[in-house]
């Protein structure tokens, strides 16, 4: 069974090396999913980027929320918290707009 206080207790105790690895992690993704989708890969690899971009952005929210719960409400939460959030959205906007971006770029060549 998955216990909350546990988890809880290990992001506020490894807080410094999640996030150390969470935020770049997060950019290079997201960058990835977007790259992908301007250079009009196939579209198989562009869910896979986003998936994977995906849980590192929920992994970061559920970190941030993680912090709500022990009371911790500073600006590096909300940075942290907008920062998940937009990559979240950007993922999910690369997987919506792929078409509509392929075709335009073809257009765009011819």
């Amino acid at each position: 069974m998955l216990d909350f206080n546990s988890l809880t207790v290990f992001s506020s105790n490894y807080c410094i090396g999640i996030c150390a690895f969470l935020i770049p992690v997060n950019l290079l993704t997201t960058l990835l999913t977007i790259g992908f989708t301007l250079l009009c890969r196939p579209a198989i690899e562009i869910w896979r980027s986003a998936a994977i971009a995906s849980i590192f952005a929920l992994l970061m929210i559920l970190h941030v929320f993680a912090w709500f719960m022990i009371g911790v409400v500073m600006a590096p939460t909300y940075i942290l918290l907008g920062l998940g959030s937009i990559c979240l959205f950007a993922n999910l906007g690369a997987i919506l707009l792929h078409k509509r971006v392929a075709n335009t770029l073809l257009l765009a060549f011819i």
